[in-house]
């Protein structure tokens, strides 16, 4: 009985590798969000924990030159806080067209995979038919000869 061989198989290995590139890209730019996230939460709870010490201060005697320094260290954490935010926004676009690129690469890897899927079928059938036709073909031979021999 002979292999079912594919010929576009060659194609479909190098689609599955585009696909696989696609998801690698996907994944290290989902990484690099969750860092940006992490960075995000960790200024606003710097922020925070900033506001509270400031809270603390303005009780008692006011010391000015300790209240200018916090408010500039406030400035300072949220200028770098909204430096993230405008970087979560560039990856989230990125992010966005690499997720496209990896939908069009899972359909081109997909059409290719139930192509073969359908060859195999018509082979399994053609190969099914020949087969059928080869027993035919022997059941008349043994028939031809029974007669013969009677």
């Amino acid at each position: 009985m002979p292999a079912f061989v594919f010929r576009l198989d060659p194609l479909l290995e190098a689609r599955r590798r585009a696909e696989q590139d696609a998801q690698l890209a996907v994944a290290e730019l989902e990484r690099q969000r969750l860092d940006l996230e992490q960075q995000l939460r960790r200024h606003q709870q710097n922020i925070t924990q900033g506001k509270q010490d400031l809270r603390s201060t303005l009780s008692g005697e006011i010391d000015m030159r300790s209240l200018r320094l916090g408010a500039g260290a406030a400035l300072h954490v949220v200028r770098r806080a909204h430096q993230v935010v405008l970087q979560l926004a560039g990856l989230t676009q990125r992010l966005d067209a690499k997720r496209q690129d990896l939908i069009e690469a899972t359909t081109r890897r997909r059409a290719l995979e139930l192509l073969r899927e359908r060859r195999l079928v018509q082979w399994k059938t053609a190969l099914d038919k020949a087969e059928i036709a080869a027993l035919d073909e022997l059941a008349v031979s043994r028939a031809a000869r029974k007669e013969v021999e009677s």
